[in-house]
């Protein structure tokens, strides 16, 4: 029907995959990780000089748009970063300004690690206690992601289908 409106109206859009919602209904659902002190140390939040970086990683960043949409995230909501020995992110998930959990990354040469695991259940434990829902939208597709999130102890609620569509005026 978008599809459909939108070719009446010219207006161009861009439909995406179809998404699971993935909650978890309270804190002891969350089946965390160990975390060693050496990676619990290196835990910590995005800051704005690490824009550009989240920006050409993001699926749908890589431009200004992408730029200000990561920049007003980080600017304004929780985030969770892994760094390496110069401080740097090599491992990431914020928060969307609609409280899903999202954007969530790990760079290719420190993958396979639990980086993400450690992550998602940091900022799972923080959200909760800042009285946030928890909640994240996984797209059908990835599997591991989805996998990951099963894992910690999320729930999939199966009544709730959502796309994600853009639409240019």
């Amino acid at each position: 029907m978008l599809k459909e409106v939108s070719a009446d109206r010219e207006v161009n859009n861009r439909c995406h995959i179809p998404v699971h919602l993935l909650y978890l209904p309270d804190s002891s659902h969350l089946l965390p990780p160990a975390v060693d002190s050496e990676l619990e140390s290196r835990i910590s939040t995005l800051n704005l000089s690490h824009v550009d970086l989240v920006n050409k990683t993001w699926k749908f960043g890589g431009n200004k748009q992408g730029y200000m949409n990561i920049k007003n995230l980080i600017s304004n909501f929780p985030s969770c970063c892994i760094t390496d020995d110069q401080g740097q992110p090599v491992s990431w998930v914020l928060v969307y300004d609609y409280c899903a959990m999202g954007l969530l990354y790990t760079l290719p040469e420190h993958r396979g690690r639990g980086y993400a695991k450690v992550l998602v259940s940091t900022l799972a434990k923080r959200l909760f206690a800042e009285g946030y829902p928890v909640f994240c939208n996984i797209e059908e597709e990835n599997e591991v992601s989805y996998r990951l999130f099963k894992n910690l102890g999320f729930i999939e609620d199966p009544s709730y289908r959502a796309q994600w569509c853009e639409f240019n005026f």
